[in-house]
């Protein structure tokens, strides 16, 4: 029985990166990233002039920060700690907006569009990242995958300046 991750399994899938269902899960994984990446960068625009209250900077370094794991997993090897950072940020943007409002989180939810969409896009968020990291073979498999050239050819190397190979 062959233990290499890439091969096909028996029901003739890849369990590879590239399998279909990762691919859209990582593309809905992204999506839902970088659209409350947005919802954060729209509540936070127009309120930067607020010095008082430092929400607004600490949700555009957020929103930065969540579209750089976004990108990451769509370019990425499928890293469960890359995974598990993305269903941490997200989770984080929901607990935090919980501790927030406190017992007037359902109200202050329900009276707000923006945060309607940023929420749902947090909760279907954290289910993609969390399905891609129980999918995911365990790091020293991927990084036993890159170091055989496995990669489609994109891994990097010392003796030819570090540039990737095409």
């Amino acid at each position: 029985m062959s233990t290499d991750p890439s091969a096909p399994s028996a029901d003739g899938e890849l369990a590879g990166r590239d399998a279909g269902h990762k691919r859209v899960l990582r593309a809905v994984a992204a999506q839902t990233a970088v659209l409350s990446a947005a919802v954060h960068l729209l509540w936070a625009w127009p309120r930067l002039a607020e010095p008082t209250d430092p929400r607004p900077y600490v949700f555009v370094l957020a929103a930065v920060f969540t579209v750089f794991v976004a990108a990451a997993t769509l370019k990425a090897d499928e890293y469960r700690r890359l995974y598990a950072l993305g269903a941490g940020t997200l989770t984080a943007f929901l607990l935090g907006y919980v501790g927030w409002h406190g017992p007037e989180a359902a109200a202050a939810l329900a009276a707000d569009p923006l945060a309607i969409v940023g929420k749902g896009a947090e909760l279907v968020g954290v289910v993609a990242f969390l399905t891609l990291y129980r999918l995911a073979p365990p790091t020293s498999v991927v990084v036993e995958r890159r170091g055989s050239g496995r990669d489609g050819g994109l891994e990097s190397h010392a003796d030819d300046g570090g540039e990737p190979r095409n």
